[in-house]
């Protein structure tokens, strides 16, 4: 499958297997067809021949049923999704045949086992389309159009797949709370509704889900999860304090989405993967770290999944990529990442190996993002979704006070700097000087040539490898 046609977000805890699989029956007549939203809620179709329905075709119904309006249209997109896979659809797929492929597909893209991929089965999803710009989002003023939207960039945030700093996930959480019971709460209301809800209703699931972990072990869980309580409802009331009349009923919803779109991976597709640790101890162990990495319209970014920040962002214009297949057994498809750097002073090109079985989608949807973009600043974007691209992109933290001097009281333990600023010194990479000599004793089995150097101003293609 083409990497246009691909992207993942990781599924709703509450698809279950009896959920799942709703299209995967084959007949001519009429059938009753669930498309599910990201949430709990899904949307009933009787559909005729559903094996042969396209999405474009099911896409009508779903608009009509949902009462989208043709300006936001091309907000959305079909997926088919599984604890194991996801993909986006094109217009021109059926679904039903897909599902029929499903097993192929998990073989190709997953380290899965026999009986996982014996088991599993997709669901269909609507859900936002990765190739929709955050700049038309902007533009959208449908309120059922801005609550899915809405619906979906929470989902992401309470299952730590936006990685955000605690005064995002702070304020996000305070605008979910007034939106679900209202602005004007008086304190002894507003605390015994938040308990009643459970801060995990409002809060990354990592944060307020307790599980141990430094915080827990400094400060109790009870002592802990009061803080939170605190801060959510000091929030709060900022926002009921905003204006002496009611919110009109969209301005909670463009408020949650604008601080999202502050989140460069906001808009992203997802996968899995894998990158080599950097060798600790006097054993020079080393290993794997998994990662997610979301690729969007903008660029790319590698997320330590465990700890829930950001290891590498780059946009389009600052890399270099391909991938390779495995050249023996027992190795891996690698999705590799060039971008410049710094050595003991020396300016370098670095390299990023990123181990997935799903490196080709990456590539391929690396590969159609940047003709897109190209296609966007040359003025005509040809594209299946006719979308303009535009790549205003200035991620949230990058500007953060770094005055992180060990001396003295701190009043509150701070990670280093924020989760969405780049960790490149906690990265296992290869390095290249300017004319391509290696200047590490760690080498990739392709020619030692694998990258050269891009000229400025940076056009950026998938990288060629030298033949000799």
């Amino acid at each position: 499958m083409e990497g246009d046609e691909c992207g993942g977000f990781p599924p709703e805890p509450s698809e279950g297997s009896s959920q799942r699989g709703s299209v995967a029956s084959s007949v001519t007549r009429a059938q009753d067809v669930l498309v599910y939203l990201v949430g709990d809620s899904a949307v009933h179709l009787c559909v005729e021949g559903v094996a042969c329905v396209s999405v474009q075709e099911l896409g009508r119904s779903v608009r009509e049923a949902l009462h989208i309006p043709d300006s936001a249209m091309d907000a959305f997109a079909f997926w088919l999704c599984s604890p194991l896979l996801e993909l986006q659809l094109k217009p021109k797929h059926q679904p039903y045949k897909l599902c029929r492929q499903w097993q192929d597909l998990l073989y190709r893209f997953t380290e899965a086992s026999e009986e996982d991929i014996s088991q599993d089965e997709p669901c269909l999803q609507y859900r936002r389309n990765v190739f929709h710009p955050k700049s038309k989002e902007l533009q959208i003023e449908d309120e059922g159009v801005l609550r899915l939207l809405y619906d979906e960039a929470r989902v992401n945030i309470l299952a730590g797949r936006f990685p955000c700093d605690p005064e995002t996930w702070t304020g996000l959480g305070a605008l979910s709370f007034a939106m679900e019971l209202g602005v004007g709460l008086d304190d002894q209301k507003a605390t015994a509704a938040l308990r009643e809800k459970k801060l995990i209703s409002f809060l990354p699931a990592h944060v307020s889900g307790g599980g141990g972990g430094l915080f827990s072990t400094l400060r109790g869980k009870g002592g802990r999860q009061a803080g939170l309580e605190h801060n959510l409802l000091e929030e709060y009331r900022k926002i009921s304090t905003l204006g002496s009349t009611p919110p009109e009923p969209t301005q909670h919803l463009r408020q949650y989405l604008s601080t999202c779109h502050s989140l460069p991976y906001y808009g992203c597709a997802f996968f899995s993967g894998e990158i080599d640790k950097p060798a600790q101890g006097i054993l020079h162990r080393a290993g794997r770290k998994a990662v997610n990495v979301g690729i969007s319209l903008e660029g790319v970014y590698v997320m330590d999944i465990k700890e829930k920040h950001v290891l590498l962002g780059l946009r389009f214009s600052e890399l270099s990529w391909d991938h390779s297949y495995p050249e023996g057994e027992g190795d891996s498809h690698i999705l590799w990442l060039e971008f410049d750097g710094e050595e003991a002073g020396t300016p370098v090109n670095k390299l990023l190996k990123i181990y997935s079985k799903q490196a080709e989608l990456m590539s391929g949807l690396i590969e159609f993002c940047v003709e897109l973009q190209s296609a966007g600043d040359g003025g005509v974007a040809a594209t299946e979704t006719d979308n303009d691209v535009s790549l205003s992109h200035q991620p949230a933290g990058q500007a953060e006070n770094s005055d992180r001097g060990r001396g003295g009281r701190r009043g509150k333990l701070r990670r280093q700097s924020s989760v969405v600023c780049s960790r490149v010194h906690t990265l296992n990479t290869i390095s290249y000087v300017d004319n391509g000599k290696e200047i590490k004793r760690l080498k990739p089995k392709r020619a030692a040539s694998f990258f050269t150097r891009q000229a400025q101003p940076p056009t950026y293609s998938s990288v060629q490898v030298e033949q000799g």
